[in-house]
C-alpha cells in the first residue's frame, strides 16, 4: 500500500513538472526574446516618465548633430535628458538608450564631412567618447538622405552611398561589438534603391529602422496613406513593399525594424469624393499627435473615419473643412505588430513617444499584440 502511494506521488510530480514546463514554454513563445520595441524620444528630461517605458526595449534620444566632424549635443539640457534616460536602467537593466544623429533637416553637413576618411575617423572617435561619457548603448544614424534629395537646400551627391558604407564600417571598427549601430532608412523606393549599399552595410549594423511612415508627406500634392501596411493599386509605397525589397536583396529579417506613426498628417483643399478624399489633389496643412486625435481630429471637425481594407490603414475626411487625414490607429498598429511577429522581423519602432497617450495608448496596443502572439 505504501509503495503504491509513493508511486502515485511520483507520477503526480512528474505530470505536474511536465504541465508546468509546457505552460512555461507556451508563455515564453508569446514574447520573442529578440523582438525589439523601439521609441524615438524628442522630449525633455522628465516627460518620458509619464509613459510605460517598461514596455520598451530601446529609447532613441533624438537628436544630436555635427559640430565640425564631431558628434555633439546642441545644448547642456540635452545631456541632462540623456542622463535621466540612462537612470531608467536602474529599474530596467535590459533597456538600451541609443543616441541619434541628424533627423529631418539635421544633417546639413553630413555629405561633406563623411566624404573624407579624416571626417569619418574623427566622427567615429567622437561617437565612442560620447557613448562612454554618457553611459549609453549605441548610435543611430538618421541621415536624411544619402545620395538623394532630402531637405531641398541640403547637399547630397551619388558618392554618399559609398561613403555611408565606409562610415558604418569605420564606426564598427572604432566601437567594436560593445555598442549597437543602427540607422533610420527612408521607407520609399528611391531611398531603398539608391541610398544604401545594403549587402555591405547590413553586415556591420545591428538593425535598420525602416521609416515606413511619411510615405505621403509634406511635399505630396495628392492624398494617400502616409503609413500603410500594404500597397494598393494607386500607391506602391508601403511597409510591406519596403520589407519585401529588403528581403529580396538578402537583408536578414531579424535586422529589419518596421516603423509606426504616432501622429497624423492633415491635408486641406481636398475636394469631396466617393473615396473619402483619398487620391485627390491637396496641400499639406499640419501634423497632429495621436494623443490629440479625439480633440483635434474627430470631435468637433466633422471628420468621418474610413478603413482601406487593401492598405490595412485608416484615414478620415471632413466634407465641411475639405480636409483629409492619414495616420495609424489602434487597429493598424496591432496589424503592424502582428506583421512583424509573423514575418520574424526584428521588431517595431515608432516616432515618437510623446505623441502617444500616457495611458491606454498605442504603445500599450503594441505590448498587448506581442503578449497575444
Amino acid at each position: 500500500m505504501k509503495t503504491r502511494f509513493l508511486l502515485k506521488i511520483l507520477l503526480f510530480s512528474c505530470l505536474s513538472f511536465y504541465f508546468n514546463a509546457c505552460t512555461s514554454s507556451t508563455e515564453e513563445k508569446k514574447i520573442p526574446n529578440e523582438f525589439s520595441v523601439i521609441a524615438y524620444y524628442y522630449g525633455d528630461s522628465s516627460n518620458f516618465n509619464n509613459y510605460p517605458t517598461e514596455k520598451l526595449t530601446h529609447i532613441i534620444y533624438s537628436f544630436l548633430h555635427l559640430q565640425g566632424s564631431r558628434l555633439a549635443f546642441d545644448k547642456p539640457e540635452d545631456s541632462v535628458t540623456v542622463a535621466k534616460l540612462v537612470q531608467l536602467k536602474n529599474k530596467q537593466p535590459d533597456l538600451k538608450i541609443i543616441l541619434s544623429l541628424g533627423g529631418w533637416g539635421g544633417c546639413e553637413t553630413c555629405s561633406d564631412i563623411f566624404s573624407t576618411e579624416q571626417g569619418r575617423n574623427m566622427f567615429s572617435k567622437s561617437v565612442k567618447e560620447v557613448l562612454i561619457r554618457t553611459n549609453t548603448d549605441g548610435i543611430d544614424l538618421d541621415w536624411e538622405y544619402p545620395a538623394i534629395v532630402g531637405l531641398p537646400e541640403h547637399k547630397y551627391m551619388p558618392e554618399d552611398r559609398r561613403n555611408f558604407t565606409l562610415l558604418v564600417q569605420n564606426l564598427r571598427q572604432e566601437l567594436g561589438n560593445d555598442y549597437e549601430i543602427s540607422f533610420a532608412a527612408g521607407g520609399y523606393t528611391e531611398y531603398l534603391q539608391k541610398s544604401i549599399e545594403w549587402k555591405e552595410v547590413m553586415k556591420v549594423v545591428d538593425r535598420v529602422n525602416l521609416m515606413s511612415y511619411d510615405l505621403t508627406n509634406g511635399y505630396s500634392t495628392t492624398t494617400g496613406h502616409h503609413t500603410p501596411l500594404y500597397s494598393t493599386p494607386t500607391q506602391i509605397e508601403s511597409t510591406d513593399h519596403g520589407v519585401r525589397f529588403l528581403d529580396s536583396i538578402g537583408v536578414p529579417a531579424h535586422k529589419i525594424i518596421i516603423g509606426a506613426a504616432f501622429y497624423a498628417r492633415i491635408f486641406n483643399k481636398v475636394n469631396s469624393s466617393t473615396t473619402g478624399g483619398l487620391n485627390q489633389t491637396c496641400v499639406f496643412k499640419n501634423g497632429i499627435d495621436y494623443k490629440y486625435f479625439d480633440d483635434s481630429l474627430f470631435a468637433h471637425h466633422n471628420f468621418i473615419e474610413y478603413w482601406d481594407s487593401t492598405a490595412l490603414a485608416p484615414y478620415a475626411y471632413s466634407i465641411s473643412k475639405k480636409e483629409f487625414a492619414t495616420y495609424d490607429n489602434e487597429k493598424s498598429i496591432k496589424l503592424k505588430t502582428n506583421y512583424a511577429l509573423q514575418h520574424k522581423l526584428g521588431g517595431i519602432m515608432f516616432w515618437e513617444l510623446q505623441g502617444d497617450k500616457t495611458k491606454n495608448g498605442l504603445l500599450d496596443v503594441i505590448h498587448q499584440a506581442i503578449k497575444q502572439h
